[in-house]
């Protein structure tokens, strides 16, 4: 591994004479799900990441276990107590989701920077030292970007492309395309981002709600070394569902146009058949033509129903002000 040499200017405590350097913390925050066998890997990778940097930093890892269903937190609490001390091991009491995990772990995190991180290495620790760089020039935000999505099958990159389109279209906080939660956010933005303890969360978009001064590194994703992720497409579908029903009305104003339109049409239609009465007298209506408008209004009703309920369960969501996550143990 190539090694990136940092110069960056910290601040200096003289001491005895001495002269030492006050290093800064950073806080990693990991999901964990079924992954005994990359998380070994993974601590690995970072603390070979930090080694360059050890002497202006430190770090921690908040790992998030969401229930494994393999070995996870037992392969988790060995790697602690036999090599690497600075985890802080959460083991939730179910599977609560990855964005449960990522608002548990950023609660937890008190370094004077954040930065969730995936544990299967698609993102490549290395990218670290590149934001850190960019942190130290002044950004509160540095976010890393995909170059592409070569590790996507073509149906996610097809929909994940409408996704972003669309949502950049009727949000109203912009989602920065092909950037995912791997980032790095300095303390005072994690302050405010703790804040936001609503139930539905898209942590993408609550990231970029919060604002702050922003920038972003690009790199490549890696191959997951062992296992699958755990999304699939009915997943993702519904992950997109609750980034646009969390940042956005605009389904709702679109479905009162499109009943506006549909009224006007209703109504000119009326007119003409008053007329055509009046002057051509009233011949026998076709069956075919009734059944085709009452199906056909009936789908739009049914539609616009649809789009009210998925606003409606996220009202009676925040409304219950359930906890967001459930911590069995700490570690």
């Amino acid at each position: 591994m190539r090694e990136k040499r940092l110069r960056i200017n910290l601040p200096l405590i003289v001491m005895s004479n001495k002269m030492t350097i006050k290093k800064k913390k950073i806080s990693l925050v990991a999901p964990f799900y079924n992954e005994e066998q990359n998380a070994h890997l993974f601590f690995d990778r970072v603390a070979e990441v930090f080694s360059v940097v050890s002497e202006m930093y430190e770090y921690e890892v908040i790992c998030v276990n969401d229930c494994s269903k393999d070995n996870t937190l037992n392969e988790l609490i060995r790697i602690k107590n036999e090599k690497y001390s600075n985890l802080t091991i959460i083991n939730f009491s179910r599977n609560f989701g990855k964005e449960a995990a990522i608002t548990a772990g950023i609660d937890f995190a008190n370094g004077d920077a954040v930065v969730p991180i995936d544990s299967d290495l698609q993102h490549p620790p290395e990218v670290i030292l590149d934001m850190i760089k960019k942190w130290e020039s002044g950004f509160d935000v540095v976010l890393a970007k995909r170059r592409d999505r070569n590790t996507d099958s073509k149906l996610q990159k097809v929909t994940a492309n409408a996704f972003y389109n669309v949502a950049s279209k009727i949000s109203h906080t912009e989602i920065p395309a092909n950037v995912g939660d791997f980032r790095l956010f300095t303390k005072s933005v994690a302050n405010e981002i703790k804040k936001l303890r609503e139930t539905s969360r898209f942590m993408k978009g609550i990231f970029a709600w919060v604002g702050f001064n922003t920038t972003y590194v690009e790199y490549t994703v890696a191959e997951r070394e062992y296992g699958k992720t755990s999304f699939n497409t009915w997943k993702l579908w519904n992950f997109a569902l609750e980034a646009i029903t969390s940042f956005s009305t605009i389904p709702l104003r679109i479905w009162s146009y499109v009943g506006a339109f549909i009224s006007l049409i209703s109504i000119s239609y009326a007119i003409y058949l008053i007329i055509k009465t009046v002057f051509f007298g009233n011949p026998t209506p076709g069956y075919a033509s009734l059944m085709v408008a009452i199906l056909f209004f009936s789908g739009v009703q049914l539609i616009g129903i649809g789009i009210l309920g998925e606003y409606v369960s996220r009202i009676s969501k925040e409304v219950r002000n359930r906890p967001i996550y459930i911590i069995k143990e700490i570690f």
